[in-house]
């Protein structure tokens, strides 16, 4: 190898090191981070019953208040809001599942379970969640 070509090399090395040493501190760093405190609102009936159905069959990986937890991204947080996740994109999430695109906990398998009275209670429980907490 000439002169130049080591240069490059070692250089390449060099930033592929850093990079891997960057992106694990992200990754770390991030699920710590998506575990939040989230503010409970008083709620309306349909999001009452909403947060019973999401107790029993979301909270396992979106935490209590889906708040996030080891296996989920909280749900409250700005990725989620109505303009740019619609609630229909929680009634897809929940019967067809969803590909990892967000966060780096793999795919949502679908919720078969759950119906979609049930699905619309969870969104109402949700989107009032949300709200109480600045996501709009």
């Amino acid at each position: 190898m000439q002169g130049s070509s080591k240069k490059y090399l070692m250089i390449a090395i060099v930033v592929l090191l850093i990079g891997i040493v960057a992106g694990g501190r992200y990754l770390v760093r991030g699920r710590a981070e998506r575990q939040i405190a989230v503010i409970i609102p008083t709620l309306s009936s349909e999001a009452t019953l909403g947060e019973a159905v999401f107790a029993a069959n979301c909270a396992v990986c979106h935490g209590k208040n889906a708040a996030g937890a080891d296996k989920g991204p909280p749900l409250i947080n700005s990725i989620y809001n109505p303009s740019h996740h619609g609630d229909f994109s929680f009634v897809r999430a929940v019967t067809l599942g969803v590909p990892q695109h967000h966060w780096l906990y793999g795919p949502m398998p679908a919720q078969p379970q759950i119906q979609r009275s049930q699905i619309e209670q969870i969104v109402a429980y949700v989107r009032e969640l949300q709200r109480a907490n600045g996501i709009r």
